[in-house]
């Protein structure tokens, strides 16, 4: 080598090289300097005179694209994002200024709170015309500055939508003149949707409708553009609600055509090619046991002696992955989804039918693709083996929890040797598990008994089952175990994985709640998070013996942190795992999906990454989903307690104090769960309620209604569409 190459070489070696944070700062400066221009990593490497390799260059590129100072285009080139050029072109001088994403909580008036994640700050004020079109629940990201006005809080404008929490609104359909505008039901939607003749697909004038938003006028405040995709004029009163919940909550009702064509094409077929890619599990026994109406069998169990004394249980997945692929119209809106909705009397798919209740789902006596997780349990009930694979199964039975129950106290039926060894084992791995600071939340829910119009009948607490909780201890290995296997083999270097966490609980939380339950005789050690689960485990014995202490368990619930999908594996305090995932329902939950894709290509000796940032954005859309998909369940058990309870108007119900607020107090109903208010006006005094909100005192009498007390009352008046119970105290009981 010549000396002109050799000192080519060293000057090509020594330029700068920066950590990645400085990376990405001076990378952005860079970018804003030339606002215009597109830039490839090498580009860059040699504009700024970087030693740093191209992928930590590219690295740090996606990091800003992902912050959305930058935006990626074709060919691995990147530009300043275009409304960082308009916000580096204005003259700020104001302290506070900065971008923020997060998630539109709108006010009555149009204007909006923008309740931003990870900032120290309040939450962003934001005036209608600052909105940029974004609406209540949008995930979006604002520009935000500080001004006196607003008492130094800081005001922003929505520089772009994110995420739609919703694109199909409930409202009435109205003419006005040569124009329709659909009028939305929901407070917080402050403005009319525009629709034209041509997108009327049949309704009329005063027909309730679905509207779906296409675009928007551009004008100083956009005007929504849509069209009518369901009329509900013609519903029954059940059907609304129950299709208004789907809609309100930013479900949509129906798959789209793209969707169920490229399902239609899917078949079931046996392929030998793919047969001998499998582990044959087929003569094996195996059994499902799932609720008594489950039509989605999404997990099955198989058991076998072993020569050496030992046991051998497979737990076996649905292979959605299988027939969802990477990209495809059904992937999309799979994930889009993210989750099955589950209502009282209806369930809303995450897969079209064909797929969750048809090709994946494991039905008895017919030979299925699934990803199992195969374990092997010594004499002493310890796990000292496992497999994780593809694997072909038949399952020979299928129980519902109640018949599985019968045979195991009976010992009598099919497959009882097998029931009842794995309950042994269930148990076994429960009370360990509670031995390392599990917190047992098995917590009262209510179920109804409904006839052909979906009108509740009956509506029970549902009982659990030894069943129950044998199927709930094998996914849960199932789901330690693979998220243990992934962190194991990334131990050198990180493999971007889902895991399902669940943060320590709120500090100031547990100690109102600590003061609270000693108000009610209950003394907990908050000392340590192991001490606080040791406390709520006692807290829920006690109240076995004393029902008074019930009203502390959805408080206590409410000082827990959510548990969600994160990159970011902290650890499930809960269940008391150091690792965790969910792998083992993945026709409802599309986190199962993705956890199926990165698990089979980690089963060889490669190790096999994705990109963490984008991984981690889906974790976020698909806990949002979660969220959402919640509050619809929770509202449609409220609205059915509500109905059954409007079939007993006057009749008298023992229930039990759950809540005091200024205007009453709520009571449950101790046999349902119903709940309603007895106004404090339906008395002859008023009360006072004693700061703590544990008791209400009559001021001329000195009555006192306590939380926890046991008391007589009658269903005096119920609102449906608003799940509203109003109760009277039954002085005669």
């Amino acid at each position: 080598m010549t000396k002109d190459k050799k000192k080519s070489k060293k000057r090509k070696n020594s330029g700068k090289k920066l950590k990645q944070s400085d990376l990405q700062k001076a990378i952005f400066r860079f970018l804003k300097e030339h606002p215009k221009k597109r830039y490839n990593p090498r580009q860059i490497a040699r504009n700024l005179g970087l030693a740093n390799s191209k992928d930590s260059i590219y690295e740090a590129l996606r990091h800003l694209a992902k912050a959305g100072k930058a935006e990626e285009l074709e060919d691995y080139k990147f530009k300043l994002k275009p409304w960082q050029r308009r916000l580096e072109s204005r003259p700020s001088g104001k302290s506070g200024d900065g971008i923020c994403e997060g998630y539109v909580d709108m006010t009555r008036s149009g204007a909006a709170y923008i309740v931003c994640e990870r900032k120290e700050h309040n939450d962003v004020f934001v005036a209608p015309r600052n909105l940029n079109t974004a609406m209540h629940g949008d995930r979006v990201r604002v520009r935000y500055w500080k001004r006196r006005g607003r008492y130094g809080k800081p005001e922003g404008k929505v520089v772009e939508v994110l995420q739609r929490a919703s694109e199909q609104f409930i409202g009435t359909l109205y003419r006005v003149g040569r124009r329709y505008l659909v009028v939305p039901d929901q407070q917080h939607i402050p403005f009319d949707i525009v629709v034209s003749a041509e997108d009327l697909n049949g309704a009329k004038d005063r027909d309730l409708v679905v509207v779906k938003i296409k675009d928007w006028e551009s004008k100083a405040l956009p005007i929504p553009r849509g069209e009518v995709v369901h009329i509900l004029s013609n519903l029954s009163l059940n059907e609304l609600i129950m299709q208004s919940i789907f809609i309100n909550n930013g479900f949509e009702l129906e798959f789209p055509e793209g969707v169920l064509v490229e399902t239609e094409e899917m078949d079931g077929r046996m392929r030998e090619e793919e047969v001998a890619k499998r582990r044959d599990m087929r003569k094996i026994t195996t059994f499902t046991i799932d609720p008594e109406d489950a039509k989605d069998f999404d997990d099955a169990l198989s058991f076998r002696d072993l020569d050496n004394g030992h046991v051998e249980v497979g737990i076996h997945i649905a292979d959605v992955s299988h027939y969802v692929k990477p990209g495809s119209a059904l992937d999309k809106e799979a994930f889009k989804r993210s989750t099955s909705v589950y209502l009282v009397d209806r369930v809303l798919p995450m897969l079209p039918e064909k797929l969750s209740n048809e090709l994946c789902s494991l039905r008895p006596d017919e030979d299925k693709y699934t990803f199992s997780a195969v374990f092997e349990f010594d004499e002493k009930g310890k796990v000292v083996g496992q497999w994780f694979g593809r694997t072909l199964i038949h399952s020979d039975h299928r129980f519902s929890y109640e018949e599985a129950q019968k045979v195991m106290d009976s010992g009598k039926g099919p497959f009882v040797k097998e029931l009842r060894k794995l309950n042994e084992l269930a148990k076994k791995m429960r009370k360990a598990r509670f031995k390392k600071g599990a917190i047992n939340f098995d917590t009262e829910e209510v179920r109804f008994l409904l006839n052909e119009e979906g009108v509740p009948q009956e509506a029970y607490v549902k009982v659990r089952l030894d069943a129950h909780m044998l199927i709930e201890e094998f996914m849960l290995l199932a789901n330690r175990s693979v998220a243990t296997f992934i962190s194991r083999k990334g131990k050198d270097k990180e493999i971007p994985f889902v895991y399902r966490v669940h943060d320590l609980p709120n500090e100031e939380k547990v100690v109102e709640l600590a003061r609270f339950a000693a108000e009610l005789g209950f003394k907990m050690d908050i000392s340590t998070p192991r001490a606080i689960a040791g406390s709520f485990n006692r807290m829920l014995k006690e109240a076995e013996k004393n029902p008074a202490l019930k009203v502390l368990e959805p408080i206590a619930i409410r000082t827990m942190a959510k548990a969600e999908y994160s990159t970011e594996n902290i650890g499930h305090y809960g269940l008391a795992f150091s690792h965790y995932t969910h792998f083992t329902s993945p026709i409802r939950r599309y986190a199962d999906v993705l956890v199926h894709r990165i698990l089979f290509k980690n089963l060889g000796k490669q190790a096999w990454r994705t990109d963490k940032a984008a991984l981690e954005e889906q974790c976020r859309h698909i806990s949002l989903q979660e969220r959402k998909a919640q509050n619809a369940e929770r509202e449609s058990i409220r609205v059915k307690q509500a109905e059954y309870l409007e079939h007993h108007l006057g009749e008298s119900f023992l229930g039990r104090i759950s809540g005091i607020i200024t205007h009453g107090f709520f009571v449950q109903l101790i046999d349902n769960l119903c709940e309603g208010m007895v106004s404090f006006s339906s008395f002859s005094e008023p009360f006072e309620i004693d700061d703590s909100r544990l008791k209400a005192v009559g001021r001329y009498t000195g009555r006192v209604f306590r939380m926890g007390d046991e008391v007589q009352v009658v269903v005096s008046g119920v609102d449906v569409l608003r799940h509203r119970v109003e109760m009277l105290l039954d002085e005669e009981a």
